[in-house]
């Protein structure tokens, strides 16, 4: 009986800090996916301002807003890769 009960408090804690890792890795995740929200945003705000500004270097700026949301992007799916890894 003693031993049943062991076994069965070992799974318990096994399975509590697979729950654990599941809600860091959420949370994470959460935060990769806000974070570049935010980022991208301003990104494009900024943007439209810039061309505001410079109407004639419209060109240059679309293609550095582009590129720079591209890599917000890479790290973000970066971010949720290893949050899901690394559980």
């Amino acid at each position: 009986m003693h031993n049943l009960l062991m076994l069965l408090q070992a799974e318990s804690a096994a399975a509590a800090l697979n729950s654990n890792a599941l809600l860091g890795a959420g949370i994470g995740m959460g935060l990769a996916i806000i974070g570049a929200g935010l980022g991208i945003g301003r990104i494009g705000g900024q943007a439209v301002e810039a061309i505001a500004r410079q109407p004639e270097a419209s060109a240059d700026i679309r293609g550095a807003m582009i590129l720079t949301a591209a890599l917000v992007e890479g790290a973000t799916l970066a971010a949720l890769v290893f949050a899901l890894l690394f559980k």
